[in-house]
């Protein structure tokens, strides 16, 4: 048995933004079906909303989303804060989405996608454990943990 796991988001209202927007940062197809498309009626509210959505990009991203139905404030569902305070991550969210690459540059072309509009928790630099590691919270609300992988020696 193969298991994968993919972090699905909850939006109100603008999964569809944030979906095409996670595109253009990690590249990938974009699928998505609204609730018009499974029989909501055309003119029920919300009807465009995105009930399921995802990108998956040959690199191994995959994110999914939805719009909970019936509260539409342009966020995530999950917002909250998240600070660096004497070297910790001090935050009141149940979650980061976290990116892991194998070099800086790869990372670091996500990360430079992702902070347009962001607020940056920490910068993209080199740190204890990784040669790139940064933390923002981008235009939607989510939190996103990116770094290099570290190299490892064989035991």
């Amino acid at each position: 048995m193969t298991l994968t796991t993919t972090t699905h988001l909850n939006f109100r209202g603008n999964a569809r933004a944030a979906l095409e927007f996670y595109r253009s940062a990690f590249g990938g197809r974009l699928t998505i079906t609204t609730y018009r498309d499974v029989g909501a009626p055309g003119d029920a509210p919300g009807a465009d909303d995105v009930v399921f959505g995802q990108v998956e990009a040959d690199n191994g991203f995959r994110v999914m989303a939805y719009d909970v139905p019936g509260v539409r404030n342009g966020s995530a569902a999950t917002t909250g804060s998240t600070r660096r305070e004497n070297g910790a991550t001090i935050t009141d969210q149940p979650f980061f989405v976290s990116v892991r690459g194998n070099g800086l540059d790869e990372v670091r072309a996500c990360w430079e996608k992702l902070a347009e509009g962001a607020s940056i928790v920490e910068p993209l630099a080199a740190s204890a454990w990784s040669p790139g590691f940064g933390m923002l919270t981008d235009r939607f609300g989510v939190t996103w943990s990116i770094d290099v992988a570290a190299a490892r020696d064989a035991a």
